[in-house]
């Protein structure tokens, strides 16, 4: 009997070792599977990102290019963004159509530009007396305006984020002063989005031009008069060599929003983690942005006024009131126009309108008494 249970015991033991040797076996075997699919390359992905605006121009041309580091770092490599100046794979008012097409899959330009194929795409760049840059990315974010944007441009396979602001934008440069509305019929002034059609209605005749054409225009009296962005960008361009007055007054981009423009279907193609990068970015690249210009405007007006005798100039009362009963004209008629202009301009007006209630009780009375 005992020999018997020697026997069993001896034989359970066996089996016991041969078990274990077996699982840790196959434990070794799934570890060093594991640890070569750890090793295993991922995937990498190259994008295209063409712009409206001139290679490396200072603000609007960098926030592209900031965009680009942004993701090229945090992906650490696996998605490479690369950066194209107008007319070096796309003229500049072709960038939609190159995005929606998947020509390219990124775009970087002025919602403004749209307005012939979306008549409410305006809104998402500067509405003439609107939304200052703060009030905008509230509005974006924390007030609908994004998801509407994006039901906007979905139709055409486009994901919209925003890509930067310049804050509140000059009137432009004049090569005559402007002393009453008189002095503002026939002008011919480049200027677009909706800011142009209000000064149409009020006499004058807009120019729609890209960057790279404004300062030749402007000199060769093409045209007589110019709005661009502001200190920091037209210092750049140099239109202080071809017009003599220079008119702060903000009435017609008080917080201009660019716009990142991404293919649909490149965008779904990304792993989960490569889609938040993006979207992380974008966010960075839209607050660095406003931060650049805020910092480098001042100092660029100096530069023009004591370095290049600019004479400053602030347009008549007179003028800024025909220029806002013209904007509440044409936003009447446009929501009349358009079904989706109405439902869009309903959220943008009732959020900017909640925003001036407050910023009564709290900036506007701050900047009086600083």
């Amino acid at each position: 009997m005992d020999k018997i249970m020697i026997r069993n015991f001896a034989r359970s033991s066996i089996l016991i070792i041969i078990t274990l040797f077996t699982l840790v076996a196959c434990g070794d075997k799934q570890n060093t599977t594991r640890s070569e699919k750890s090793v295993q390359p991922q995937e990498k992905f190259t994008w295209k990102l063409v712009t409206s605006w001139p290679k490396n121009f200072p603000g609007l041309g960098m926030a592209p290019e900031k965009f680009a580091n942004y993701v090229n770092a945090m992906s650490n490599g696996r998605l490479t963004v690369k950066v194209y100046g107008a007319g070096e794979l796309v003229p500049g008012f072709e960038v939609f159509d190159a995005v929606s097409q998947g020509t390219v899959e990124m775009g970087h330009s002025g919602s403004y530009y749209w307005k012939g194929k979306i008549p409410a795409s305006p809104i998402f760049s500067a509405i003439p007396f609107g939304m200052t840059a703060t009030e905008f990315n509230a509005w974006l974010h924390y007030g609908g305006g994004m998801e509407l944007w994006q039901e906007l441009y979905a139709p055409f396979g486009i994901k919209p984020m925003p890509g930067g602001n310049t804050g509140a934008q000059f009137g432009g440069w004049f090569k005559k002063e402007i002393n009453s509305v008189a002095d503002l019929q026939g002008l011919k002034m480049r200027i677009p989005g909706l800011a142009g059609e209000v000064l149409k209605n009020a006499g004058a005749i807009p120019v729609t031009l890209t960057g790279g054409e404004i300062f030749s225009s402007l000199q060769s009296g093409a045209i007589d008069a110019t709005e661009w962005v502001g200190p920091y960008n037209d210092l750049a361009f140099g239109f202080y060599q071809a017009a003599d007055y220079y008119y702060a007054s903000v009435w017609h981009e008080p917080g201009t929003g660019l716009e990142l423009l991404v293919n649909q279907k490149a965008f779904d193609t990304l792993p989960a983690d490569l889609q938040h990068i993006v979207e992380i970015a974008a966010n960075a690249a839209n607050e660095s942005t406003l931060a650049e210009y805020n910092a480098r405007n001042n100092a660029a007006l100096k530069t023009l006024i004591e370095e290049h005798n600019v004479q400053l100039r602030q347009f008549p009362t007179e003028v800024m009131q025909a220029l806002k009963h013209q904007t509440d004209l044409l936003i009447k008629e446009q929501v009349k126009a358009d079904k989706d202009f109405a439902r869009v301009w309903q959220s943008y007006s009732e959020f900017l309108a909640s925003m001036q209630e407050y910023n009564k009780l709290t900036l506007q009375a701050y900047y009086e008494n600083r």
